[in-house]
């Protein structure tokens, strides 16, 4: 092109967010590792420390140590203070990296973008061939990442707003519902809530064996086998015709069959039961997607959410799905009504009934 066309500034202007992304992608699995090895905990216990104080302390390598430091205070995950050269976490960086109760914990994220990375020539392959890479054959720190990153906002909102903006079912489950928590994975969801209501009974379903074994071991270390029940199952196939709730967390977008799930959910529920969808914030317009989080999202649809979807045949919905396609989608389960009754920056809430 004629230099005339070029406007200098813009070009270094995007060069620059280009270094910037190299920088944060190579940083994701040092992050990880961060995580997996407890360099963000040790630091954020012991203190201002040097890379030798801080390798000693988790019995890792000094020289891989400082190298990472340097990347994490270039990140801005860590602090350095050239005075003392030593480095630290503020409260800010400790709460998001090594308080897995806090709301604005974002560790699982980490565990997602090495996951998903290693999907890659996998998907490469499904955009000649058409096809996609099923949940299950995905790295499963996929599985763990996931209930990790969702687990935080589902802790902060589910109990507190979501369930309440339901139509009378918070009265139901206080009295002693039944609740069906459709791919419930780990089921962190469905442990959730039943902690919430003691007087309930709930049943997780999903089709990935390993992450129901997972389930069971987390509901048994909770106390709540007796009244949480989890089996592998497909999600327009699951048993049961009494819920007087049936949830879908962040699900539904990357079903082979999301309209015969609905299906079944409408099918499954009690007189004057409700459907809970939960789905990923997206716009109902493209430009309403160019964000961070349409960016995360959508980035993670592509890696997954709809690369599964198609795997099965499925309409491939993905992540961004706009409220009227999740509408379509549902009303053409057999359901009446499809209201959005709540939403966060991360999630839209949405409440179905027959």
């Amino acid at each position: 092109m004629a230099n005339g066309q070029i406007d200098e500034a813009k070009l270094q202007a995007f060069l620059g967010r280009v270094v910037g992304d190299f920088g944060a992608a190579l940083s994701m699995p040092l992050a990880y590792i961060g995580l997996k090895l407890g360099l963000y905990g040790a630091l954020a216990e012991i203190g201002p420390a040097t890379p030798a104080e801080l390798a000693a302390h988790t019995g890792t390598v000094e020289r891989y140590v400082r190298e990472w430091l340097i990347n994490q205070a270039a990140s801005g995950y860590v602090e350095y203070d050239p005075a003392t050269a030593r480095y630290s976490m503020s409260p800010e960086q400790a709460l998001a990296l090594t308080d897995e109760a806090s709301p604005a914990y974002v560790g699982g994220g980490f565990y997602v973008v090495k996951a998903m990375s290693r999907a890659v020539e996998r998907i490469e392959e499904a955009f000649r061939s058409g096809g996609g890479l099923l949940w299950g054959e995905h790295d499963p720190d996929l599985f763990l990442g996931t209930e990790r990153f969702f687990r935080p906002g589902y802790a902060a909102h589910l109990v507190a707003e979501w369930i309440p903006a339901l139509n009378g079912i918070e009265a139901k489950l206080q009295k002693g519902g039944i609740v069906a928590d459709i791919g419930c994975g780990h089921g962190a969801s469905t442990i959730l809530i039943a902690k919430a209501y003691p007087n309930s009974q709930f049943y997780g379903f999903d089709n990935h064996a390993p992450s129901i074994e997972r389930a069971r071991a987390a509901a048994e270390e909770a106390g709540l086998s007796d009244r949480v029940t989890f089996e592998t199952a497909n999600a327009s196939e699951f048993p049961g015709e009494w819920y007087d709730l049936v949830a879908f967390f962040d699900c539904l977008h990357d079903m082979g069959d999301p309209v015969g799930a609905a299906r079944r959910a409408c099918a499954s529920l009690a007189t004057d039961g409700s459907a809970m969808i939960v789905e990923p914030m997206a716009g109902n317009a493209v430009e309403e997607n160019i964000n961070p989080v349409g960016r995360t999202y959508s980035g993670a649809s592509t890696l997954c959410c709809t690369a599964n979807s198609l795997a099965l045949g499925g309409p491939g919905l993905g992540a961004v799905a706009t409220d009227s396609a999740l509408r379509e989608t549902v009303l053409g389960g057999g359901f009446s009504s499809f209201d959005r009754v709540a939403e966060t920056p991360f999630n839209r809430i949405f409440e179905a009934r027959r």
